[in-house]
């Protein structure tokens, strides 16, 4: 395999997790009685242009199905910071009635909401029709397809070119960034900016992120990587801030070369922390498998403990990354007899692989479980305000990274 954006060959493995299946293809009863596949589930590091990224073994269109069951709008703290993103943008760039904004992967309408509040108009970008049909019922416009350059071409041959393009956590989901990442280019007017929201693979590897690795994740970025990548296609990266979601993540404000927004100073300062890490050697990539198997051991040996004293355990958040870490630890329903979410999409079905039953929250109240592990991480303390009646039961809640926390 070679490297995705530079073309070196890839020989570096960063993670090996084995064999899973796409973390969001959950599973109705009937699925449990047929074969499941399963994929290889590895990253390498290049040592060219140090892009971190999956082995290919799928097509997207396997991993983003129309039934696909992750809605943005179910976490209230990610509704808050779309909102506060959309006021932020809309003055700091003077978007009004005239503009257009677009957003890739516009999920359920969780962001275009805000601006089509405030009558600017806009246009979402979305292959599954279970999340595109939610936003259209909010009056929002869109598109069902995957973004790349022929997609930012018809919307150009249409006059549909953009005044600001936003892409949250959409810029690691993409199996061909150069083709994407030109199309940006390509459907930006002259002076356009596009947003692009990521994790940031300086926070991944510091707090050994690794559950945040699944199939449908096919780069793990830094800000070093993503400026090649930006300039390849003819854009220029001229602000970037650190904001705190999904344990840490990027926001790079982008425009056409020749455009005339100045480079803030954040981005050399990122730059430099990236560099006086060691970002750019393959010696900072090294150890991390056995950090991500310290986690994995810490949670496996957990939850056998509990069994044998006869302590109940449930999960929290039928989360993608929970299932990266639910089967890399070989968890079955012996040991976490269920786990509850809000969505419910997802409810009523089954984790893929490990086939632990998805129930709505209100199984808590009767189960009230001795130990409730968070398996999203990244919103325990709204999970821990939203469920405080159970800590006031006994109830106490666990998460498993960056190491084994009960509180």
């Amino acid at each position: 395999m070679n490297c995705r954006h530079c073309r070196s060959p890839l020989e570096q493995v960063f993670l090996d997790l084995g064999h899973a299946p796409p973390s969001n293809a959950y599973l109705d009863a009937a699925a449990l009685r047929a074969p499941e596949t399963t994929y290889p589930l590895r990253l390498f590091v290049c040592g060219a242009c140090y892009l971190v990224q999956t082995e290919d073994y799928t097509e997207a269109e396997a991993l983003f199905s129309p039934d696909y069951a992750y809605f943005s709008s179910t976490s209230r703290s990610w509704l808050d910071h779309a909102a506060r993103f959309s006021w932020m943008i809309t003055d700091r760039f003077s978007l009004g009635a005239d503009s257009l904004v677009i957003e890739v992967a516009s999920n359920d309408g969780y962001l275009l909401k805000n601006f089509v509040e405030v009558g600017i108009p806009c246009l979402g970008i979305e292959p599954t029709d279970s999340t595109a049909a939610a936003a259209e019922a909010l009056g929002i416009p869109v598109m069902r397809s995957f973004f790349g350059q022929s997609l930012a071409s018809e919307l150009v041959d249409k006059g549909s070119v953009a005044d600001l393009i936003c892409g949250n956590n959409v810029y690691a989901h993409v199996p061909d960034i150069n083709d994407f990442t030109r199309g940006l280019e390509t459907a930006l007017k002259p002076q356009g900016v596009v947003t692009l929201e990521f994790p940031h693979l300086m926070r991944l590897v510091e707090f050994a992120q690794f559950d945040t690795v699944y199939h449908e994740h096919f780069s793990y970025l830094s800000l070093v990587t993503a400026q090649r990548i930006f300039e390849r296609a003819g854009l220029r990266i001229f602000d970037v801030e650190e904001v705190p979601t999904h344990g840490g993540s990027l926001r790079v404000y982008g425009c056409r070369t020749d455009a005339t927004h100045p480079t803030a100073p954040a981005v050399e300062a990122v730059l430099a922390e990236e560099r006086a890490r060691g970002m750019e050697t393959l010696a900072y990539y090294a150890d991390f498998q056995a950090r991500a198997d310290a986690i994995k051991d810490g949670l496996l040996t957990f939850l056998l403990e509990q069994k044998k004293a006869g302590c109940s355990v449930a999960a929290y958040g039928a989360a993608a990354k929970g299932n990266t870490l639910l089967n890399y630890a070989g968890v079955r329903p012996d040991l976490l007899p269920f786990v509850c979410d809000a969505a419910a999409a997802k409810q009523n079905r089954f984790m893929p692989g490990s086939h632990i039953p998805i129930l709505a929250p209100d199984a808590l109240v009767t189960a009230r479980p001795d130990y409730l592990v968070i398996l999203p991480w990244n919103i325990a303390d709204e999970v821990r305000a939203q469920l405080a009646g159970l800590a006031e039961q006994g109830t106490r809640f666990v998460t498993a990274v960056p190491e084994l926390r009960v509180s």
